[in-house]
């Protein structure tokens, strides 16, 4: 094993070879940090980690698939012959599942592959690299989610939470429930999870519709891989501050 020795701090970033995934490695970058591009797309890693350098960026690329059990493995064993360690994870990897999604005339089995890609996802590569954040001094996980995940939003008939959706919204609102039990699992650790909504950010995602750049996204999910030792955990953040439930 090849420790990392150089007091750099190493994160990856899942689903980093475009939109905010891809600002985040960049802003994360920017620090000085060497960031791992996750990204199952051999090429769009390859671009991603060659555009990122030309910045001045020290992204590495990890080849993975968040829906594969065998790749976030590998992922993980990557990462520990080179670092020995992971100090911050940004679970950003996701899918829409297409739209018009009413639960009506929902296809389960699309619904299926989002809840496997924005959920399960999310728990099996965290518990894949959950040793190697163990090693680190001061481990983040900062798990994407949205507004739209918001019951408390969402039932608001004054609040743009998008489309009907019965496949993303509630993905992600299942994400967020999920991040505050590995909360309350690691409160007695040094690790701090949270939730980072981007804002409706233009990407493929939504076919560019949104209304915020990529880069602006990203500027929670950075603000919350760099917490203080007493920052929060378990807790749901747009950049303006905390977010309803």
């Amino acid at each position: 094993m090849n420790e990392n020795t150089n007091g750099r701090t190493v994160a990856l970033v899942t689903g980093a070879n475009k939109g905010i995934g891809y600002e985040i490695a960049a802003g994360l970058g920017t620090l000085g940090w060497q960031v791992g591009v996750g990204a199952r797309d051999a090429q769009r890693r390859e671009d991603a980690v060659r555009t990122l350098r030309a910045r001045g960026v020290d992204a590495f690329g990890v080849p993975l698939d968040v829906t594969d059990d065998d790749s976030a493995t590998a992922a993980a064993e990557l990462l520990t012959e080179r670092f020995g360690r992971l100090d911050v994870l940004v679970n950003n990897a996701a899918v829409a599942g297409g739209w018009r999604q009413e639960p009506t005339t929902a296809d389960l089995a699309g619904i299926r592959q989002v809840m496997e890609t924005n959920v399960l996802g999310v728990i099996r590569v965290t518990n894949a690299v959950l040793p190697l954040l163990r090693r680190s001094a001061a481990p983040r996980i900062v798990n994407m989610s949205s507004g739209v995940g918001s019951l408390t939003l969402q039932s608001d008939p004054e609040a743009f939470t998008g489309p009907t959706s019965a496949a993303y919204g509630p993905s992600k609102t299942f994400l967020n429930a999920v991040t505050v039990q590995y909360a309350k699992e690691l409160s007695d650790t040094d690790i701090l999870v949270n939730l980072a909504c981007p804002g409706y950010c233009a990407t493929d995602l939504n076919d560019h519709r949104g209304t915020r750049t990529p880069t602006q996204g990203a500027t929670i999910a950075i603000r919350l891989a760099t917490l203080p030792a007493d920052g929060p955990s378990g807790q749901f953040f747009n950049e303006d501050g905390p977010l309803p439930w």
